[in-house]
């Protein structure tokens, strides 16, 4: 039969040379495209012989073999085929629509940048040459014959990526499809990149191809497990072939404590296979850790790490998550933002609190182990707008003043007092500091129930949740507080008020470091304690904030004080004998700075209040 030499199509030709020069930033990609080029042709006669028979293939499969004296490598499969037009259509030309712009957007970014992520925006997955132009990566020559399943004669083609292809009509091919990569001499620089070394492709298909749903072979060997566990029937998958899967994927030797399967089916499909671990890993919380699902399509391992499909506050859920069609980069090596990514992302958001949420009713102590892991960082995604926050406090846990386990809002709200309206909450460092803050006196004395929150996203997270279910959430170290009283505890407080007014207002006008000085119904043993405004800055937030570099103007506070305390009713009567005597200013001084350390604060001249009370205790001796 004649040779014909043609020319690659104008886009075809820049194509190529994107291809070898920029696109790629892993040569090991070329395999895995031939790879999945020959499962879908093996798909492809699968349907077809639905309808005919006599295009049913015996024994469908993928054959590799190499021969490093003529260094070589054979991608073979006994699927579908192609005939001469077909060839041509798919690797000589692009016809698929807006091809050639894209191809010139991707020119530009590359001129602009010099990094890898020059080559973006492209969607040309799913057509047979795209892929196949990777193999230009690694070989001086590409031999491909083919014949489709049904037809007499075959194609050969040929070409070293130069700008032209030979192709011929032969006979007695069999039907399918062999592509033959005349690999480049391996030199030093490329010594683990020795693509005519069978261990080298045995790597490659375990990395890529493993759940390639053909056997890919090469001689006796079967190279890939072909064990998809997210696409078997559940009863068909053993509970330790989870827990192995698991184990491979995450690297953790402890079995996972919930393993979550899901299906989407319809216009849009894919399978997930999650997993909930035991414990958190140490890097949770580093930002430079590496986290998030493996994204396969079509059963073909396409990224390690896949963030974008589930929210930072999950980012410690292992597991696959395998698409039949996603916007993938036309290196597929990045993942496109698009509808369908933020529909996988929300769905697997949702599936993942709600298995949560299952174990909250049906398995107390898995709950219990996931919260103490992950608690922390589930309440990150408090603070993102657009996540499920009611979702998210559905399934929280707090600490509590009403004992030593901690209460989800659900029971926290089922104990409420009658009248009460609000869920009260105090922010700390530790349980320990903040149950001995003089801020939770009258809610003991009264028995209103306070949720203790010490993680550091606690402090961010309630600036901008108000409520949940209705029940506004209220700080009893901010603003003030309206606990119930009696009538006569009315008039009384009205009638102090008055009395005290001299030295409230001395206060304010001594203490620079207060905003305002008032009488308090939050304090039954302690002298005084410090309070923020109702829109204050709190002073662990402030603390963040200056940690971060960031430069806040002097957050003044308020100065509550307890009249039923000995040491103000005394500061009181001893201002209305000696007005003007610098004494009562050092006493001032101290009233406030054991209000500041009360609540865990640092004092601004801790040498001063130092002396004052030395000089003070000094007195009394």
């Amino acid at each position: 039969m004649s040779t014909e030499t043609l020319e690659f199509q104008a886009e075809a030709r820049q194509l190529l040379q994107l291809m070898v020069h920029s696109i790629y930033s892993n040569k090991d990609i070329f395999l895995r495209e031939l790879i999945s080029n020959a499962s879908d042709a093996l798909d492809k006669r699968r349907l077809a012989g639905l309808t005919d028979d006599r295009l049913k293939a015996d024994d469908p499969h993928i054959a590799l073999e190499t021969d490093k004296d003529a260094r070589t490598l054979t991608v073979r499969d006994n699927g579908i085929g192609m005939t001469r037009d077909d060839v041509v259509g798919l690797i000589g030309t692009i016809a698929r629509s807006g091809t050639a712009e894209t191809l010139r957007r991707l020119r530009a970014n590359r001129e602009q940048r010099e990094d890898r992520e020059s080559a973006e925006s492209a969607e040309l997955i799913g057509q047979f040459g795209v892929g196949f132009y990777s193999v230009f990566m690694v070989a001086d020559k590409v031999t491909l014959v083919t014949r489709k399943a049904g037809e007499d004669t075959g194609v050969r083609w040929e070409s070293d990526g130069g700008g032209t292809y030979t192709i011929e009509t032969v006979e007695d091919v069999p039907e399918g499809t062999a592509v033959t990569v005349h690999l480049r001499p391996a030199d030093e620089e490329d010594a683990l990149h020795d693509y005519a070394d069978e261990w080298k492709i045995r790597e490659i298909v375990k990395r890529y191809s493993d759940f390639i749903a053909f056997p890919i072979r090469m001689g006796d060997d079967t190279l890939n497990s072909m064990k998809a566990l997210w696409a078997r029937p559940r009863s068909e998958v053993q509970d330790e072939e989870y827990r192995e899967f698991y184990r491979h994927i995450s690297h953790d030797w402890t079995d996972p404590l919930e393993t979550i399967r899901m299906r989407a089916e319809g216009t849009f499909e894919y399978e997930a296979l999650l997993f909930l671990p035991a414990r958190a890993p140490h890097d949770l919380f580093q930002r430079d850790a590496r986290h998030g699902v493996q994204l396969y399509v079509k059963r073909v391992f396409i990224m390690a790490d896949t963030r974008e499909l589930l929210p930072s506050h999950l980012r410690f859920v292992k597991g696959v998550v395998d698409a039949a069609d996603l916007s993938l980069n036309i290196s597929r090596e990045i993942l496109q933002q698009d509808r369908h990514i933020q529909l996988i992302r929300r769905r697997l958001a949702k599936k993942v609190l709600s298995t949560v949420k299952d174990l909250m009713t049906n398995d107390a102590d898995k709950y219990r182990t996931f919260w103490r892991e992950f608690g922390p960082v589930v309440k990150e995604g408090l603070l993102a707008p657009g996540e499920d926050h009611k979702a998210i406090l559905d399934i929280a846990s707090f600490a509590t003043t009403a004992g030593d386990e901690p209460t989800t809002l659900a029971d926290y709200v089922s104990r409420m007092k009658d009248g009460q309206d609000k869920i009260y909450f105090m922010t700390g460092e530790s349980r320990a500091q903040v149950e001995n803050s003089p801020h939770l006196e009258a809610f003991r004395a009264k028995g209103y129930e306070v949720l203790l929150l010490t993680d550091p996203v606690d402090e961010i997270w309630v600036e901008s949740v108000r409520d949940h279910d209705g029940k506004e959430f209220q700080s009893v170290a901010r603003g003030t507080v309206d606990l119930p009283a009696d009538e006569a505890d009315e008039e009384l407080s009205e009638e102090r008020s008055g009395a005290y007014a001299p030295l409230l207002t001395w206060l304010g006008e001594t203490l620079d470091a207060v905003k305002d000085v008032r009488l308090t119904t939050r304090l039954t043993s302690s002298p005084a304690c410090l309070v923020s405004d109702a829109d204050g800055i709190p002073p662990a937030l402030e603390k963040m904030y200056k940690a971060m570099g960031q430069d806040l103007p002097p957050v003044k506070r308020i100065l509550e004080l307890n009249p039923e305390h000995p040491l103000v009713s005394g500061l009181r009567a001893a201002y209305e004998q000696r007005a003007g005597d610098p004494g009562l200013t050092e006493t001032a001084e101290l009233l406030y700075g054991t209000a500041l350390l009360a609540e865990g604060g640092d004092l601004a001249d801790p040498a001063r209040f130092a002396k004052l009370l030395a000089d003070r205790l000094t007195r009394t001796i």
